[in-house]
């Protein structure tokens, strides 16, 4: 019998991990980025880019209310977001298909670094500008012929990788 939410039994944990939207209009990814985001224990959210449309009610459709719980801000240009995860020293790992893009399960996760983990839009993936800067550029293997996936899904893959090599630091 499937439990209730009330009857489940999972640890609450928040990790040092910071998702970075690089221009992610649509809002139902946005809304299924808050959720999987809130049940991998992500510390915050930033929302790169202008205009973007956090309509509760919309988002809400995907985000079942987790939109609630896990801070957010947006950051307007890639110059401030960029200085801001240098100056904090992030350990920046971009999920994008590129030329010297990894498969996920070599991510490299070390131990009390906070990590910033930047997904790109549905249309451009993570901008060229963004990739400059990331400390290791991360790939899932995929086996179909296509080469993509929905942003909101490979961040779950993806987050599920690095909470679970975190766990094991510990």
């Amino acid at each position: 019998m499937q439990l209730s939410h009330e009857e489940t039994q999972f640890e609450r944990k928040t990790f040092p991990i910071t998702i970075i939207c690089d221009h992610i209009y649509f809002q139902q990814n946005i809304g299924s980025i808050f959720r999987i985001s809130e049940a991998f224990g992500v510390e915050a959210i930033i929302f790169l880019g202008k205009d973007i449309p956090l309509t509760p009610r919309k988002i809400n459709k995907t985000s079942r209310s987790t939109h609630l719980h896990v801070p957010y801000t947006i950051v307007e240009t890639e110059l401030e977001i960029k200085e801001y995860l240098l100056a904090n020293k992030y350990e920046i790992i971009a999920l994008e298909i590129a030329h010297n893009s990894q498969a996920l399960q070599k991510v490299s996760i070390e131990r009390n670094k906070k990590i910033a983990l930047l997904i790109g839009s549905e249309i451009n993936g993570v901008s060229e500008s963004l990739l400059e800067i990331a400390n290791q550029v991360v790939h899932i293997d995929m086996f179909g012929a296509n080469s993509s996936m929905n942003v909101a899904q490979a961040a779950s893959i993806c987050l599920y990788e690095i909470t679970n090599q975190l766990l094991q630091l510990k």
